[in-house]
């Protein structure tokens, strides 16, 4: 892309930045108050911001039948009036850093961006219209595993995290950035992101707070409220702001309006202290301790949430979500007293299936891999649905400390994925050929924020 000439300010704000390309992976470090680092975000990354874009209109549009274009228009009227000045700035300049870097965007369509997963999970399908329902979410297969660990269930009574997510691969070929923030107010954070988003998404994050943080999102969930804040802001603020689990889980509560639902899955090294937050609309659930494990499968523990709130979550159904709920008890039995970041990426990586009881990679493992399934996954998810483990990230207590975790991109088992090959042997998903990426294997590989301040 044509880079138009930039003003000293400018090159002040991007002295600043850095990028690095590793293995798959995007490191992005930015830094200083909303609209530079925005700026530094836009500029750097605008060429995946234009690929990812391109890609979400595509799907947006055979998901629904409707435009991005109607999408963003609602976003508008929605949220920006929920959304505090610095975040609604630092979108702003990922618009502008764009732009000048070649890519010409709005900040309508970065907002719109960064809320894309609960207008099309939470939001349309009410708004939609009677049997409104997004073609993947029709098919409601799993999104991500994960797990949090500490005291005696841990080596050395630590705590240790990991997550793997699971999204349709077209669109999480653009979920490869490892994005660095030392604002200038509250926490420095390392998270997984993605080109134009201003939180993680994914959700994998590491904060200076002492709080690590990943989730599972809940499924077969509705529940929306178009007066209130919206999730991907709600988490940005709590990952900056937030000093302990309990303050984080609050700012989460505050004004929430039950787009993109979670399981949460938290972590203090500073404290020992490890969280499941499972978060909807009215209901929510929330307990902490400092020995044991807590495990995200997309179902959720609190029998309110679950009840009122969803529907077909596969809870106890070892067809369906219930085959990594037990899976997940069973590693942590097995590994008691000995779980590590070694042992993590083995259990992120794990292929038994509960079902048959062999090894078996599919919709029910953890490393999910619904492109080797044959329909039978629970649920109404077709055969060979090319959807699954897009990457694995692991930190435990020392990794955090330092601002550090360690990632592989492609599926966690580190198994490649060639889509010209897959479209051919399964022509049903035709119309996902040329927004699918190959994903060649991978090594895991170290990431760690940058000693900078502004």
């Amino acid at each position: 892309m044509k880079k138009n000439n930039l003003t000293p300010q400018e090159k002040t704000f991007l002295e600043k930045a850095k990028r690095n390309d590793i293995n798959g992976w995007i490191y992005l470090h930015i830094e200083g108050d909303g609209y530079e680092r925005g700026f530094q975000h836009g500029y750097l990354l605008a060429n995946e911001i234009k690929g990812a874009l391109q890609v979400i209109r595509y799907l947006i549009h055979y998901d629904t039948g409707s435009t991005f274009e109607f999408f963003m228009q609602n976003a508008m009227k929605m949220f920006p009036k929920h959304i505090d000045q610095e975040f609604m700035d630092e979108m702003q300049g990922i618009a502008d850093g764009s732009t000048k870097a070649g890519y010409k965007v709005s900040a309508d369509e970065i907002l719109a961006w960064n809320a894309y997963p609960e207008l099309i999970c939470n939001w349309w399908p009410p708004a939609g219209g009677a049997g409104a329902q997004p073609q993947h979410l029709k098919h409601r297969p799993h999104k991500c595993s994960a797990f949090v660990a500490t005291g005696k269930a841990t080596r050395g009574g630590k705590v240790v995290m990991a997550h793997t997510t699971w999204q349709l691969y077209g669109a999480s070929d653009w979920y490869n950035v490892v994005l660095d923030i030392h604002p200038k107010k509250g926490n420095r954070m390392i998270m997984q992101s993605v080109p134009g988003y201003i939180d993680s998404s994914t959700d994998f994050w590491i904060a200076s707070s002492g709080l690590m943080i990943c989730e599972t999102s809940i499924v077969g969930f509705s529940g929306f409220d178009a007066t209130k804040s919206p999730e991907f802001f709600r988490s940005r603020k709590a990952t900056q702001y937030a000093k302990s689990i309990n303050e984080w889980r609050n700012i989460m509560l505050d004004n929430n309006n039950g787009g993109y639902a979670n399981i949460w899955l938290l972590g203090n090294h500073k404290t020992g202290e490890i969280a499941r937050f499972e978060l909807g609309l009215k209901y929510y659930g929330f307990e902490k301790k400092k020995d044991g494990c807590y495990a995200g499968y997309n179902a959720p523990e609190n029998i309110e949430l679950r009840n009122f709130e969803c529907s077909n979550t596969g809870y106890g159904d070892i067809r369906n979500n219930g085959a990594r709920q037990v899976r997940w008890m069973e590693l942590f039995k097995k590994y008691h007293g000995k779980i590590d970041a070694k042992l993590a990426k083995e259990m992120i990586a794990d292929h038994h299936d509960v079902y048959t009881g062999k090894e078996n990679p599919c919709g029910r493992t953890i490393c999910g891999h619904f492109e080797h399934d044959n329909g039978s996954t629970g649920g109404s998810t077709p055969p060979y649905f090319p959807w699954g483990s897009a990457d694995g990230k692991i930190a435990d207590s020392k990794m955090a400390q330092n601002m550090s975790f360690e990632g592989i991109w492609g599926h966690a088992c580190g198994a490649e994925f060639n889509a010209d090959k897959f479209i051919d042997k399964n022509p049903q998903y035709n119309w996902l050929k040329g927004y699918m990426k190959n994903r060649p294997s991978q090594p895991w590989t170290p990431f760690k924020s940058l000693n900078k301040k502004s």
